[in-house]
């Protein structure tokens, strides 16, 4: 929704422990990786991201928070990140009390969008990895978002939240956000040793057909072992099966990006 050339993706799921951060982390890796300048805002309190991208909380200063209330601009306050071609706007403590703020705050669900909007970025990607539920944090980047993208695990009740999350999506859609688009659903912690995770993968296809990605993220130890090393799996072990899954993820991603743009 930036009125210049860069892409808002929010990653999103209201449901924790989904793989939502580390897709943010190594898709943004993946691109950035492509040529493409890509910033991740952090919008989560608990700032895994920041985290999984090596800035200690001691370093993160000014960040998401400041973003939101108007504080800061991306082009100066972006902090770059160990990836070429990859900057962060942090988690800070302040972001944790963002949501009681915002509630009595002037035009609460669109203050992002206006942080965003006010100066060109420099930026072809926005990733903006928000927080596991849909309170305001979540819904200030729905509104600033020109899609979504929803990581989704491989387990039994993952059809019930996609599709209460896609309900909110049409929600906001009609009501702050009628560009908002879902990029596509993205299947996580796939074990190809289990059968649940074949038929939930059958099941999400069936219902939402194309909107699905073909590339599944495995369940890989590598990928859990990066965030404490304070890097994208990409850049602690570029052959492993969970890298190469984020490769293919990013070329999609692109592919889908530019049928939208033609």
């Amino acid at each position: 929704m930036i009125k210049n050339d860069t892409r808002v993706i929010a990653i999103a799921n209201q449901k924790g422990g989904v793989g939502k951060t580390t897709t943010a982390i190594n898709l943004g890796t993946a691109l950035a990786a492509c040529g493409k300048r890509v910033l991740i805002i952090d919008l989560d309190p608990q700032g895994n991201a920041s985290t999984g991208l090596g800035v200690p909380r001691a370093q993160r200063g000014k960040g998401s928070y400041q973003l939101v209330f108007g504080e800061i601009d991306v082009r100066t306050d972006a902090t770059a990140s160990s990836v070429p071609g990859l900057s962060l706007i942090p988690s800070s403590v302040d972001l944790s009390g963002a949501e009681i703020e915002l509630v009595n705050a002037e035009r609460r669900e669109y203050r992002l969008r206006e942080a965003l909007r006010q100066t060109p970025s420099g930026f072809d990607y926005v990733l903006i990895d928000c927080p596991p539920a849909l309170g305001l944090l979540t819904l200030n980047a729905l509104v600033a978002a020109d899609s979504v993208l929803v990581p989704l695990q491989c387990e039994f009740y993952a059809l019930e939240g996609l599709s209460h999350l896609l309900r909110t999506v049409e929600r906001v859609r009609r009501a702050f956000n009628n560009n908002l688009d879902v990029q596509g659903v993205v299947l996580t912690m796939f074990d190809k040793r289990n059968n649940l995770s074949d038929l939930v993968a059958q099941d999400v296809r069936s219902h939402f057909g194309t909107k699905v990605y073909e590339t599944v993220i495995p369940r890989n130890v590598r990928v859990s072992e990066a965030p404490s090393h304070g890097k994208p799996v990409l850049l602690y072990d570029l052959q492993c099966s969970g890298s190469q899954a984020y490769v293919h993820l990013a070329s999609e991603v692109l592919r889908r990006e530019r049928r939208l743009s033609a």
